[in-house]
């Protein structure tokens, strides 16, 4: 038997963690919904972390988002480094030009 991958919208996954912190159970939710207990506990950790930024895009967006946020902090590492190498390279033509 093949599974086809079930798609959410966002409101849908909004309400489901919205009903899981109010009254309902999980074990309710599974139920109610046919969705793996998983897949709920996911959604719900994606909506503790990331409060209203939840569920945007195609799941590729925080992944992106980390990427980028990845690059920037080694963009800066690398700007610094950069600037201490200058001015050490500065003081060793000054050390030179005094020698000769």
């Amino acid at each position: 038997m093949v599974r086809t991958r079930r798609m959410y919208s966002r409101d849908f996954k909004l309400q489901v963690v919205k009903e899981l912190e109010g009254t309902k159970t999980l074990a309710q939710i599974v139920r109610e919904y046919e969705i793996e207990q998983s897949v709920v506990g996911r959604w719900y950790r994606e909506y503790r972390q990331h409060g209203d930024n939840a569920f945007k895009g195609n799941g590729k967006t925080y992944k992106e988002d980390a990427r980028i946020a990845t690059l920037e902090r080694k963009i800066g590492q690398l700007t610094i480094e950069n600037d201490f190498l200058k001015k050490a390279l500065q003081g060793i033509n000054r050390n030179d030009r005094r020698g000769s």
